[in-house]
């Protein structure tokens, strides 16, 4: 069966793929990107490796690299006041050490904490970007905050920065009487180079301060430029990689119950499922994963969103492991922000896969990867009812990007689904470069062939065009992009199809002077306009954005703006925008941090045949209290009005309450309150969780959760939406894993 649909993939995007060669050939025109002065630093072997324990006293840290001056990046570019920082660098047989001694005049101020991996960008860190392969494609970005806590991502030039994978690699951070002390080990199994001597990585260092809200890095980072276009070198004698060999067995206990009267429950549920999941290296730079009976249970809540009246669908980030590893490598060019196409690969999509397979690598300028796997419960595109009882999906998914210098490259997609008799394939290509540092381009096309048997096929496409411009006083970017309505592709996640549209925004960069700006940072009003023609819904559509932003010390930020339009919906032209709208946040003090917005405005009431105007008021509250190391309080309050306007009538009114209450024992153990009302649905979730991680991949969780529902109960039957408040369903789960390494 996997032969027979591969090979039908094959035939098709053979077909497809002229069409994608043409496009690809007519955008690659000339274009230059200034030569970098990237320093080489050859790296020392140590003898003895060093204690990874926030002390500078193994004989490895000879010497502190000769570093020049480290200049801001975020939110201003090239601006000195960095405290001075040290780092050291060497390397064995096993892994390759870094460590940093993070000089402060007043270290009573350094604010750190001890939280779960990926949570900690609000204290005062230090890190590196590592690009091991030297394809300017891919860089691993690992951060560290005095307390050693980590943050780390894959940095992709398609995707920039995804936090979702965690990797492998030790850390440990220590509060000095002149600053901090980091310390690094990346395992040589951890990270993708090529084996043999002289091998470079490109280097970048930063340093974020958290009082001040400034992010510094060396080499520093002129406006237009990212890592791929400032790392440094790092080059080794020689370095060869242990083959790498991975299994992570996984064992899962949920214990559930759901309720049957007001009075008494349905019998207990339960069920022990394992799980494997492996990696193989086949060279220092491919490696294989594969994965049977995986344990997608999902530990981490969604947090609630407001779902009434929402034209476009609601994204969900995805949580499992198997698919958060190499995620970033898979998207297109254009994708993100204000376009149409979130990602072109969303494995949510991909509900309950019985196995999964993935090859990942790099080699001869080229950055590729290639997913396989088996839904077993899948969505039913078409609602096709029996038809599709009890069958499977397989989605095959193929990507590949071709360095042309520095972060520019070329690349292809391909990926193909096959359900019960339907098919969906999809063919395209995409470009990124930059010319003259500062102005940028990117280009997408994407050509789909969609079938169910024995109908005909139906085919679309879809494209995109992105300008940018990025210099000390000027920001800029618009896009164009068209989908025709026939455009399907069932692994990413879009908005819409049938229409032509282009987006443009432009903001002027002010920075006052230092002795009249107490606080103030920068002040960039901007514009923000799209225009465009939707044919499937019958008509244009238009929007003016305009407004003021100011960047603040200690991490601040406001946004107060003005927006006016108008859009299509069901043959119709809808007002929309809001006269008023603002947004920000800021760390108020070390243990306080608060954000929030508001929005007053028009827009239709998405009822596809009998749509009207309405008025809507919404505004969200969120804030993370933090009294001490170890405890941490995240509160979110988010309120959403809408009125008919024609006659003042509340259509609907949502509060929604996303609570997360924590408390870190140490780096490896935590546990964590979840506490989450919906008003639309009338639902309360609880859930709380014990968690204790050694290493990604070693893990044991302990948990119990609760579904509270206003239910009514008549004739024998819980009714939603009525009575009082009952536990509809509670239950306990147990869940652990083991990575181990040959």
């Amino acid at each position: 069966m996997v032969q027979s649909v591969t090979s039908g993939m094959i035939r098709s995007l053979a077909m497809l793929a002229p069409k994608a060669a043409f496009f690809i050939g007519l955008l690659l025109v000339p274009g230059t990107v200034a030569a970098q002065d990237r320093p080489d630093f050859r790296v020392i072997r140590t003898a003895q490796p060093p204690k990874i324990d926030g002390e500078l006293d193994d004989a490895a840290w000879q010497a502190a690299l000769p570093l020049g001056d480290w200049l801001s990046y975020n939110p201003l570019r090239g601006q000195s006041g960095s405290p001075n920082t040290q780092v050291f660098v060497a390397y064995d047989e096993r892994n390759i050490y870094f460590a940093f001694h993070c000089f402060d005049s007043e270290p009573d101020k350094i604010r750190t904490t001890l939280t779960r991996r990926d949570n900690a960008f609000n204290d005062d860190w230090v890190g590196l970007s590592l690009d091991s392969t030297g394809t300017h494609q891919t860089s691993y970005h690992l951060m560290v905050n005095p307390s050693g806590i980590q943050m780390d991502a894959v940095n992709t030039t398609a995707s920039g920065e995804r936090f979702e994978n965690d990797l492998v690699w030790d850390s440990a951070g220590k509060i000095t009487t002149d600053g901090y002390v980091v310390e690094i080990a990346i395992p040589l199994q951890t990270i993708r180079f090529s084996n043999g001597d002289d091998v470079r990585m490109g280097i970048l260092f930063w340093r974020h301060v958290s009082r001040t809200g400034m992010s510094f890095s060396w080499p520093d980072m002129p406006p237009g430029d990212w890592v791929f276009e400032r790392h440094a070198h790092l080059v080794f004698d020689h370095l060869t990689q242990r083959r790498l060999v991975e299994v992570i067995p996984s064992a899962t206990l949920p214990v559930s119950e759901t309720r049957a009267t007001p009075d008494r429950w349905n019998p207990v549920s339960g069920q022990m499922d394992a799980g494997l999941s492996g990696k193989l290296g086949l060279t220092s730079n491919v490696t294989l994963d594969g994965t049977v009976n995986p344990d997608f249970s999902q530990v981490e809540s969604d947090a609630f969103q407001v779902q009434v009246n929402q034209r476009f669908p609601v994204f969900f980030d995805e949580k499992r492991p198997f698919f958060m590893e190499g995620l970033g490598l898979f998207n297109i060019a254009g994708t993100g922000g204000d376009g149409n196409m979130r990602i072109a690969v969303h494995t949510r999509h991909i509900v309950d896969p019985s196995w999964g397979a993935k090859v990942t690598g790099t080699g001869s300028g080229f950055t590729f990867g290639f997913l396989s796997s088996s839904d077993e419960t899948p969505e039913d595109i078409g609602d096709r009812g029996d038809a599709v009882l009890g069958k499977s999906k397989l989605f095959n998914i193929a990507r590949a990007q071709y360095g042309l210098g520095g972060s520019n490259y070329v690349g292809a997609i391909a990926t193909d689904t096959e359900y019960a008799g339907r098919h969906n394939r999809v063919a395209g290509g995409d470009l990124s470069f930059k010319v003259h540092r500062v102005n940028s381009f990117s280009a997408t096309y994407l050509y789909t062939q969609t079938g169910v048997e024995p109908a005909p096929d139906t085919h679309g496409s879809a494209a995109q065009v992105t300008y940018g411009l990025s210099t000390h006083r000027v920001d800029a970017t618009s896009q164009l992009e068209n989908y025709d309505r026939d455009f399907q592709m069932d692994t990413a996640f879009y908005n819409r199809t049938g229409f032509t549209s282009g987006w443009s925004y432009a903001a002027l960069n002010f920075y006052p002077p230092k002795d009249n700006r107490p606080g103030l940072v920068k002040i960039y009003p901007f514009l923000w306009s799209k225009y465009g023609h939707d044919r499937t819904q019958g008509g244009h559509e238009r929007i003016v954005l305009t407004g003021l932003r100011l960047n603040f010390t200690r991490q601040g930020f406001l946004d107060v703006d003005y927006a006016h339009g108008y859009e299509a919906w069901a043959g119709q032209r809808f007002r929309s925008g809001h006269p008023f709208g603002t947004f920000g946040n800021v760390q108020l003090v070390r243990w306080l941090y608060v954000g929030g917005n508001f929005h007053y405005g028009f827009g239709p009431y998405y009822d596809p045949t009998n749509p009207y105007l309405g008025k809507a008021i919404n505004w969200e509250v969120n804030g993370t209290w933090q009294p001490n190391r170890h405890f941490s309080e995240y509160l979110d309050y988010n309120v959403e009005h809408f009125d008919r306007a024609s006659t003042g009538e509340r259509v609907f009114d949502v509060r929604i309450v996303n609570s997360k209450s924590t408390y870190q024992f140490t780096k490896q153990f935590l546990v964590r309150l979840l506490e989450q009302f919906d008003s639309s649905n009338h639902r309360l979730l609880t859930d709380l969780l014990a968690s204790y991680e050694l290493v990604p991949g070693t893990v044991f969780y302990a948990g119990y959760g609760s579904n509270f529902e206003q239910r009514a109960f008549q004739n024998g039957e819980l009714i939603p939406n009525g009575g009082r408040y009952l536990t509809v369903s509670r239950g306990l789960f147990f869940k652990a894993s083991y990575l181990h390494r040959f």
